[in-house]
């Protein structure tokens, strides 16, 4: 019967095989950005708490700087290591670290019970930098190592399948794991949780990799990559000179840098609205649980609506360009209701959930035609740098918003940088659309001649 669903969803699945492998992958992902997205409103609540949200764009400059050290680490274990052991070892250190955290929290001098906000309390700025390191290599790996193991047609039938559960674990973890919901006082008995379930995380892709055949294994150009393997390996600058050599990955770093400053921009923007209508740490990471969750489902009715048939029937080219288009209508209408919370909270939920529902899937199955060292070091690259270096862009540009505050007042200083950011965004997106077509015919040319790109 599930086979079936399946089927009529996603397409004809070659096998019980290839099913049982992506419903395994599938559950392994929605634990991933269940435990994330439990992390994700505490992320804010808590640096808010301790430091104060004036300080986050700082924060996500920080969390850049940090980053680089991460990827260094991160592609000598990819050297080093079978790419299975680096999740065992990554996954390990996050749940440790995690405990560590909660320890941290629950002491009555340095952690939730002062309330004293102060950017000198440094446990607060490495609490945000962990979360969003955390979201960065685990979420990456993971995909590395699936498009590794995934060839072209497969993953239109199973990539959906994750991305679903992905919402589904998106919407389970904030939505049952607040601490509102739980009665808590804070947060700090929630962070040892998703310590548990990071370990739970690890061994349950242990179990993955013992009882997935082999064959479902091999991904696209398996044997190209299996002469690779026997050269010397690359350091870890490798991906870094791909990627500014190689227009197709300049054109993914590109897409995902844009859409990273834009949604940084209108990100900050409501969660200083947010801090700005909560007071305490409970209630401002309950009210950003709930936007966590209800991005979870309308993600997930994307999905089961078919959204990811748009990449299936209209083609690759059809997926790119509709998120530009739809945050071209999100940027103006937050110019346009500069202090509407729930307007902010909808814009969010909806950018959100598209991005993860149909622009994310779409953006992974762009890695299939290329190289082993394309999947694991330039998409690190991509995805890390991309990512971070964009929100701490997004960053630069929301400094200016306690400047406008100060110069103007706190509502005339919130609309002139509205207006400013949103002159910068819409020029982006102009860029964003023709590079989306550029990236499109690419990877169409290389799946239909059955080559890599680089």
């Amino acid at each position: 019967m599930l086979k079936r669903i399946a089927t009529a969803l996603w397409g004809n699945f070659e096998s019980s095989a290839e099913l049982k492998k992506f419903g395994f992958l599938a559950v392994i992902f929605g634990l991933i950005i269940g435990t994330y997205w439990t992390l994700r409103p505490m992320k804010d609540s808590i640096f808010n708490a301790i430091v104060g949200m004036d300080y986050q764009p700082w924060a996500k400059m920080l969390s850049l700087l940090v980053i680089f050290p991460l990827v260094i680490a991160y592609s000598k274990l990819i050297d080093k290591y079978p790419r299975h052991k680096v999740f065992y070892i990554l996954i390990s250190i996050y749940a440790f670290l995690a405990f560590i955290f909660y320890l941290a929290f629950s002491n009555a001098s340095l952690g939730l019970a002062n309330t004293m906000q102060s950017p000198l309390r440094i446990l607060g700025w490495v609490w945000y930098v962990f979360v969003e390191s955390f979201g960065s290599l685990i979420v990456a790996l993971f995909w590395a190592f699936t498009t590794d193991t995934t060839k072209p047609d497969s993953a239109k039938r199973g990539f959906p399948i994750i991305a679903l559960f992905g919402q589904i674990g998106n919407i389970l973890g904030p939505l049952l794991l607040n601490p509102r919901q739980l009665g808590f006082a804070n947060s700090a008995p929630l962070v040892a949780i998703c310590s548990g379930l990071m370990i739970f995380l690890g061994i349950l892709f242990w179990i993955f990799m013992r009882v997935t055949p082999k064959d479902q294994l091999a991904g696209f150009q398996e044997a190209d990559e299996k002469e690779e393997e026997k050269k010397e390996e690359p350091g870890f600058l490798e991906g870094l000179k791909l990627l500014v050599s190689q227009g197709y990955l300049l054109g993914i770093f590109l897409i995902i840098t844009i859409y990273e400053v834009i949604v940084t921009i209108l990100d900050y923007h409501f969660k200083s609205t947010v801090a700005a209508t909560f007071t305490s740490e409970a209630a401002v990471s309950s009210y950003l649980a709930q936007y966590a969750w209800m991005t979870g489902v309308v993600s997930t009715l994307c999905v089961l609506f078919g959204i990811n048939n748009i990449q299936r029937h209209l083609g690759m080219k059809a997926s790119l360009v509709l998120l530009p288009l739809l945050v071209t209508g999100a940027v103006l209408v937050v110019k346009f209701n500069p202090t509407a919370l729930v307007i902010a909270f909808w814009i969010m939920v909806i950018s959100k959930a598209v991005n993860y529902a149909l622009n994310q899937p779409t953006l992974k199955q762009l890695y299939i035609p290329t190289s082993k060292d394309t999947k694991y070091k330039a998409q690190a690259w991509i995805e890390m740098f991309g990512s971070r270096g964009s929100k701490g862009i997004g960053s630069v540009i929301n400094t200016f918003r306690a400047t406008f505050k100060m110069k103007y007042g706190i509502v005339e200083g919130v609309v002139r940088f509205l207006t400013l950011s949103s002159i910068i965004s819409l020029g982006c997106i102009g860029c964003w659309l023709f590079i989306a077509l550029y990236v499109a015919k690419t990877y169409d040319n290389a799946i239909k001649e059955k080559r890599i790109v680089c």
